[in-house]
């Protein structure tokens, strides 16, 4: 644990959709902290010695027999506590409060009137204040435990915002860890800061170093293998495990021939060439694409690109005469999805990833120094080891790569055209100096073909779809709002361009949450 995560704040997860996004601006004011399930061993939490809890919001009712409860360690720590949505609901009943249903639900923005002063909202809102907040609930509320106030109502609850100063226990029934809640990051940050009493001293530099440290302390005199995929996360992995060991480090690169335009190269290039770290680039794309023939299911072709990856991955490494480690670019939404109590599409939507490791068979022991990181904090870090922009700001591309932006079958030509296609859109993206305010861009090969007339005759082609979103957090996204005149020169460039093609849609409806293709 680097020095500077030694004030600590622990988040016990009640199954909210938005527990990451409460660590997430937690560590965004330079407090370390980590999301632990609400059933963690009392002794555990105990040894975490953090210096506050926050429990997150959840799905459950705590007027159900079975819903989570409280953890006795909580309220045995005798530090700060905040109680989000369903945190603040299960704190009440376990204190001695009530809460009911049946009453008029909040979903969305609703607006919060602060009735009285509190740490809390030292600095944030004044009482009278009127702030816009973000609700989610059915359950409410009605009565407070013994030692809280009130200091906030809405129109559907009566208790929206409560403290107890005495015991340094507060609740909030919306969530300031959205967006959608003004000034929610500042609420936070005085609980952690004001409240907790935590310097904000975590910073990527200090992690780097200490990572290193552990990294040649835990590998002593032993080999290491990575696998690179082209994406940010296994880049930095590589980067940060090189400036570890050196050339006890080999990189291996299965080229799965569902890259984009140039990224093989560019990849290659960047860790033989600036870095100077030994690679070993394996071109694979016909065993790929032989496996991949016919197969319409994306789940199957998911799975058929991981499989063969480890299959290729270990003939390469075999070759390398034997390594003790694997490095792997896990991060913490996999590890946190991996253990949710709440359970959830989790497993599904990152069927791609390997949380916990490789089959046994492979013999390595697991390295995975980015484990404790969200994306944006890996980018931070890669930055801080000097990995360029153009890998480090790329935008987020699915492990399946191309092959799950071809709905149906997948082959050498379909990846050709949809290849030219995405290569022309991002070019122009980047010609416009619109890059680095998407989120993420990209090209869909449509499984229809469209009746154009092109010329003098009749034409009968793939049809094309391009999407780009905007995020601020990955969480929740919504199309980027490009001018009709962008759109219009892409589409144009892109039908004259490549052949194949005669007609190009665009993707201008918002996206729900959850509709982002992570890395």
């Amino acid at each position: 644990m680097p020095e500077s995560a030694s004030e600590r704040v622990l988040i016990l997860d009640f199954g909210s959709q938005f527990t990451q996004l409460i660590a997430r601006r937690v560590r965004e004011s330079g407090v370390y902290c980590e999301i632990w399930p609400f059933n963690a061993e009392p002794g555990r939490i105990a040894s975490f010695g953090a210096r506050a809890l926050i429990l997150s919001g959840g799905p459950a009712s705590v007027i159900e027999g079975d819903a989570p409860q409280v953890p006795d360690a909580v309220f045995a720590a005798g530090v700060p506590v905040l109680g989000i949505c369903y945190g603040e609901q299960a704190m009440c009943a376990a204190l001695g409060g009530t809460v009911e249903g049946g009453h008029a639900r909040e979903f969305g923005r609703a607006v919060l009137e602060v009735t009285d002063e509190c740490a809390l909202f030292r600095g944030v809102w004044m009482p009278g204040a009127r702030p816009e907040v973000w609700m989610s609930h059915g359950d409410r509320v009605t009565r407070l435990p013994p030692g809280f106030r009130a200091v906030g109502v809405s129109e559907g609850a009566p208790f929206a915002a409560i403290a107890d100063e005495a015991r340094r226990y507060y609740g909030v029934q919306f969530h300031p860890e959205v967006v959608h809640t003004a000034n929610g990051a500042a609420l936070l940050r005085n609980f952690t800061h004001e409240i907790a009493g935590c310097r904000g001293a975590w910073t990527m530099a200090g992690f780097a170093e200490t990572e290193i440290s552990r990294i040649r302390a835990e590998v002593g005199e032993g080999r290491v293998v990575c696998g690179l995929s082209g994406g940010v996360d296994s880049a930095v992995t590589a980067a940060l495990v090189h400036r570890a060991i050196g050339q006890r480090l080999t990189c291996i690169f299965v080229d799965h021939g569902l890259l984009r335009a140039g990224e093989a190269d560019e990849v290659a290039a960047t860790f033989r060439d600036r870095f100077n770290i030994r690679l070993v680039h394996r071109d694979a794309s016909e065993v790929f694409l032989k496996a991949l023939a016919g197969i319409d299911d994306p789940e199957r072709k998911r799975k058929t690109i991981g499989r063969l990856f480890v299959e290729v991955f270990e003939e390469e490494a075999r070759k390398l005469g034997g390594a003790d480690y694997l490095a792997q670019g896990t991060l913490y939404p996999d590890v946190i999805e991996s253990v949710s109590p709440a359970g959830g599409p989790s497993v599904t939507i990152k069927s791609h990833h390997n949380v916990g490791g490789l089959p046994e068979r492979m013999g390595f022991k697991l390295l995975e120094p980015l484990r404790e990181l969200f994306k944006d904090e890996v980018r931070a870090l890669g930055r801080t080891l000097g990995l360029p922009e153009t890998i480090i700001g790329r935008h987020p591309f699915p492990g399946p790569g191309l092959a799950i932006r071809i709905p149906g079958p997948v082959d050498e030509g379909k990846l050709g055209v949809l290849r030219r296609a995405d290569a022309i859109f991002i070019e122009e993206i980047r010609a416009a100096n619109l890059y680095d305010s998407i989120w993420q861009a990209f090209a869909v090969l449509l499984p229809v073909r469209t009746v154009g007339v092109m010329g003098d005759g009749r034409s009968y082609e793939h049809a094309l779809a391009l999407r780009a979103v905007t995020s601020t957090d990955g969480m929740t996204a919504d199309a980027y709002p490009f001018p009709a005149s962008f759109l219009a020169r892409v589409a144009a460039r892109i039908v004259n361009e490549v052949p194949g093609i005669n007609r190009v849609t665009y993707d201008v409806t918002s996206k729900p949450p959850g509709t982002i293709e992570w890395e």
